[in-house]
């Protein structure tokens, strides 16, 4: 009997080479269409291919970092990071967004500066073909990140979806323009010939300038450990109320953050003040509240205290400076 390699894996290690290995497929058709789109623009002149190219080089100088992000992010904590990995994912789409949207501000600011000067003229031609490649590509890319999520719960792997999905768009808009140029050309509408590059680079960068802003600041929130949306949060709220449901509490005080995609659950249950529930019973109901979260969402970290005295509950700020005697 043939036993297959993933068989002979860890659920984390079959996590992590999936993972990996879409990463970089991903990785791979960012250098690819990032050096058509180079070579391409050299031969007809045009920056909304130009604009293109960039985007995918760039994303592939990041897709490397992201690699080795999505295997450091499933290693446990250590010395060095008590709090494990998972702020890299965060930092890593932060840096993504924010890339994606200088680059499109530089687009932005060129073509309206050669809208300005009279245009440019393109090889519409050989424009049609690239962006005909590209529009391919993206597709077939965001298609293959969208099927890795049956098996891969990553949000680097979602925001590479994301790009993938916007770069398709972008690649059509650039294929349907360039196929008005040369219907322009066969009317005889050479007057506009030289504006439809530059205003399709605009349009495109006005339509799609949201997403990098959405990504980037996502990311932010979560490296400021905002507490997450409400549709994670609501639900691990209750599910904590679920698991001390029969036990006697005067305040139950639940924080939580998510770094990429680890969710750090802490929750502090005070007790009454002759409460008799022993340190085995107070394990017991920390299992129960971590089940009950993992029912919500995973990967978790749920830590609990058991206290009877309120002020350990109680916003942490004022105590950094209070003295006791």
């Amino acid at each position: 009997m043939i036993i297959g390699y993933l068989d002979l894996c860890t659920p984390e290690e079959t996590f992590v080479k999936t993972e990996s290995s879409t990463l970089a497929f991903s990785a791979f058709m960012a250098l690819l269409i990032g050096c058509a789109g180079i070579v391409a623009t050299l031969a007809s002149n045009s920056q909304a291919i130009l604009l293109d190219g960039l985007f995918n080089l760039i994303y592939f100088s990041v897709a490397l970092v992201t690699i080795k992000v999505s295997k450091l992010a499933s290693r446990p904590d250590s010395e060095s990071y008590p709090f494990g990995y998972s702020y890299f994912e965060s930092l890593v789409n932060l840096c993504k967004g924010l890339l994606i949207l200088g680059v499109s501000i530089f687009a932005l600011v060129d073509a309206i500066a050669a809208l300005l000067t009279g245009g440019r003229e393109i090889a519409a031609g050989l424009a049609v073909m690239y962006a005909l490649f590209a529009t391919a590509a993206c597709s077939l890319t965001a298609w293959v990140m969208h099927r890795s999520q049956r098996h891969v719960s990553s949000p680097l792997v979602a925001a590479d979806k994301l790009n993938w999905l916007v770069n398709s768009v972008i690649s059509a808009a650039v294929l349907a323009a360039f196929c008005l140029v040369m219907l322009f050309e066969r009317l005889g509408w050479h007057a506009v010939l030289p504006y439809v590059d530059s205003v399709l680079v605009i349009a495109v960068v006005v339509l799609c300038l949201g997403v990098p802003v959405r990504m980037a600041s996502q990311a932010l929130r979560e490296l400021l450990n905002k507490t997450p949306e409400e549709a994670i949060a609501v639900p691990v709220r209750q599910a904590v109320a679920n698991a001390l449901a029969d036990t006697e509490t005067q305040e139950v005080r639940v924080r939580m953050v998510r770094p990429g995609r680890l969710l750090y659950v802490m929750v502090h249950v005070v007790l009454p003040d002759q409460s008799d529930v022993s340190v085995s019973t107070q394990d017991l109901l920390r299992a129960r509240i971590d089940d009950e979260v993992r029912r919500y969402y995973s990967p978790v970290v749920c830590d609990v205290v058991f206290t009877a005295d309120t002020r350990w509950a109680a916003p942490s700020c004022g105590l950094l400076v209070e003295k006791h005697t």
